[in-house]
């Protein structure tokens, strides 16, 4: 699987090559700013990037704004996002853009190898993986309609299903059952007032509506 990976730090670019190609991926290109990613994703159509928030020349949102671009041009190349700080609008951002395929973390989770290979995969795959301090930090902030009318246990299971946890995934988190899991979930797109639909559709839509893009 083919990556490109953007990173100003030359000692943390160096390292997430390092660790994917450890992990199997072909990394095509690691550059140093944003005008350099482009080049690189137009040239050679990675399954995915891996960004850093803040790069050359501004050091503000240029990875987003790249980020973005890229999931309007070539939608079929993942992005995860690394951040030093917890900064929900660029996460939000993301998935406002497109609900599959996108990832955002902190960066002190490269430091946690299988973690982060774990979350890169699923992102490579379609899916999502939204840092666990960023979920934390929403679900402390999001107390108002409709989210007050989950259960503690349901806020568990949402803030897991935003991480992009599977249902195997947040059982054995939980230490509960998967039929538990589905029960939750199932009494979540209730209480969110999300009518029948197809049930991936319907827990991106949850996590959306968790982070109140939706």
């Amino acid at each position: 699987m083919r990556a490109v990976i953007a990173e100003d730090s030359v000692l943390l670019r160096v390292g997430l090559v390092k660790v994917l190609e450890a992990v199997g991926y072909e990394v095509a290109a690691a550059v140093g700013d944003a005008e350099e990613l482009l080049a690189a994703v137009e040239e050679h159509r990675p399954r995915v990037v891996v960004a850093d928030v803040r790069m050359p020349p501004g050091y503000t949102d240029e990875g987003v704004r790249a980020a973005l671009l890229i999931r309007r041009q070539w939608p079929e190349v993942a992005v995860l996002l690394l951040s030093q700080y917890v900064e929900e609008r660029y996460a939000a951002d993301l998935l406002t853009s497109n609900t599959s395929g996108v990832g955002y973390l902190l960066k002190q989770r490269v430091a946690n190898v299988d973690d982060f290979v774990d979350a890169l995969q699923r992102v490579a795959e379609g899916g999502t993986a939204l840092d666990p301090e960023v979920v934390a930090q929403l679900l402390v902030r999001r107390h108002r309609d409709p989210l007050e009318r989950l259960t503690p246990r349901e806020r568990d299971v949402l803030a897991l299903m935003a991480e992009g946890r599977s249902n195997a995934a947040i059982a054995g988190a939980l230490v509960v059952s998967d039929s538990a899991v589905a029960k939750h979930i199932n009494s979540i797109f209730a209480k969110l007032d999300l009518p029948p639909a197809d049930d991936s559709h319907r827990r991106v839509m949850a996590v959306l509506r968790f982070l109140e893009v939706a």
